[in-house]
C-alpha cells in the first residue's frame, strides 16, 4: 500500500512539472554564460565552452640515500652508502581548464544550424538532411571540421569555428 502511494505521489508530481518537450528549447549543453559561469575576466554577455585537459601523472622510481658513505680520516671508504628504492607518483602537467568563446545559445536557432549544416555540406563533411536541428550527425561533422582547423576537441561550436565557416561576422581591427 505504501509503495503504490509513493508511486502515485511521484507520478502526480511529474505530471505537474513543466518539462520542455521541444529539443530546441533546451540550452546547448556545455555553453556557459560569462555572467555566471565563464572564465575569469570574460566580457559580460559573452558565452564560453570548456574542455578539460587531464593531469599527466608519472610513476617515478628513484634511489634515495639513507646513509652516506663512511670515509676514514685517511680517505679510505669504510662503508658504502646505503640506498633505498622509493616509488611515487608525480604530477608532470596539472589539470587545466581550456576555455573557448562560443556563440550564445540564443544565436543557435534553426536558421543558424541550417546554415551550419550547409557550410559543412559544402566542405564535404555533412551529408544529412538540412533540418536546422543540432543533432548528433551535425555535431560530429562540426567537431571534425573544428579539430581539423585547430579548434577545441569539443561538441560545442567555438566562435572561431563559426567565423571560419562564415556563420558569424569577423570583427575588424580599427584602422
Amino acid at each position: 500500500m505504501i509503495r503504490s502511494l509513493t508511486i502515485g505521489l511521484c507520478a502526480a508530481t511529474l505530471l505537474g512539472c513543466d518539462v520542455p518537450t521541444d529539443r530546441d528549447a533546451l540550452p546547448e549543453p556545455g555553453v556557459r554564460e560569462a555572467t555566471t559561469q565563464g572564465p575569469a575576466g570574460a566580457a559580460p554577455g559573452s558565452c564560453w565552452g570548456r574542455t578539460v585537459s587531464p593531469a599527466v601523472i608519472e610513476t617515478v622510481t628513484e634511489q634515495v640515500q639513507v646513509q652516506p658513505a663512511q670515509i676514514s680520516s685517511t680517505g679510505e671508504i669504510q662503508a658504502l652508502p646505503i640506498y633505498r628504492t622509493e616509488t611515487r607518483q608525480k604530477i608532470v602537467t596539472p589539470r587545466q581548464d581550456n576555455w573557448f568563446e562560443t556563440p550564445c545559445t540564443d544565436q543557435l536557432n534553426v536558421d543558424f544550424v541550417a546554415t551550419l549544416q550547409r557550410a559543412l555540406e559544402a566542405r564535404g563533411l555533412y551529408s544529412g538532411e538540412i533540418s536546422g536541428m543540432y543533432d548528433d550527425r551535425t555535431r560530429a561533422a562540426m567537431r571534425r571540421y573544428q579539430i581539423a582547423e585547430g579548434g577545441p576537441d569539443s561538441p560545442v561550436l567555438a566562435l572561431t569555428t563559426a567565423r571560419s565557416l562564415g556563420l558569424i561576422a569577423v570583427e575588424r581591427a580599427p584602422t
